[in-house]
């Protein structure tokens, strides 16, 4: 499992970028969407847990599909969870490995891109504990193809990792059954979004909170041939649509 930042630092990015976050958050709407596409739910639930609900998109989503659904959104995030609290029946500001969260209380659990940010193995044995017996869980994360891109261009550069390192769709099931879920789907899918150029591209990625992908890389840090240097090499990926940024995208499925 990857080697993940501190979490008050973690806590802090995204408490700063709950207000450039839906402005930003183009990955987020297309992996929710995917998401909930193939949730293959028994019946229409009634009630559900978002895990870490960021602004509330995935209660929107979901509302769209399921307008009598109870949404409790999950968000150690204040600052989210106060525009979230918009969308949701009920918001609880805690952290979704230590659910505030009597046993047995959802019919649903859901997760967009959220897991990649914690102890999946604690996430995940929460979340069977809070679910009924039959109770689904959907869930998206991304795989180790994620920036790659971004990794080549800095490799040349120095010897320090610029992004996350994330988890191979093999170790998500395998977390998924060690925890207890049965029925485990696994889909795989590549999502590329494009920029104008690099530092617009990191910008995008800081706006939602994930300050630690490039960190370290602006042209103070660096130095400013450093930074020319990584600038150049990913130009080389450049399409007609702009720079792109590779998401490697897991979505899991599993039933309690």
């Amino acid at each position: 499992m990857p080697l993940l930042p501190a979490k008050p630092r973690i806590r802090e990015s995204f408490e700063r970028a709950a207000t450039s976050y839906d402005g930003a958050a183009a990955l987020q709407r297309q992996v929710g969407e995917r998401l909930l596409a193939d949730f293959a739910a028994d019946a229409a639930p009634s009630d559900l847990v978002d895990a870490g609900c960021g602004t509330g998109h995935g209660a929107r989503l979901l509302r769209a599909r399921w307008p009598q659904l109870h949404v409790t959104a999950i968000d150690f995030a204040t600052t989210m969870l106060a525009i979230a609290q918009n969308d949701a029946d009920a918001c609880l500001a805690a952290d979704i490995e230590a659910l505030p969260c009597r046993d047995e209380c959802f019919a649903a659990w859901w997760s967009n891109l959220t897991v990649q940010w914690c102890d999946i193995g604690q996430v995940l044995g929460e979340a069977r504990r809070v679910l009924r017996p039959g109770g689904q869980l959907a869930l998206s994360t991304l795989g180790p193809d994620t920036f790659r891109e971004l990794r080549d261009a800095f490799s040349g550069v120095d010897g320090h990792r610029h992004t996350l390192t994330f988890s191979e769709p093999q170790l998500i099931g395998e977390a998924l059954q060690r925890a207890g879920f049965v029925d485990i789907r696994l889909q795989r899918q590549t999502i590329k979004l494009h920029y104008p150029d690099l530092k617009t591209l990191l910008r995008a990625v800081k706006e939602i909170g994930a300050n630690s992908v490039g960190e370290g890389v602006r042209s103070g840090l660096l130095g400013r041939s450093a930074w020319q240097r990584v600038q150049a090499a990913y130009e080389q990926y450049r399409t007609p649509a702009g720079l792109p940024a590779r998401y490697d995208v897991i979505l899991a499925y599993a039933k309690k």
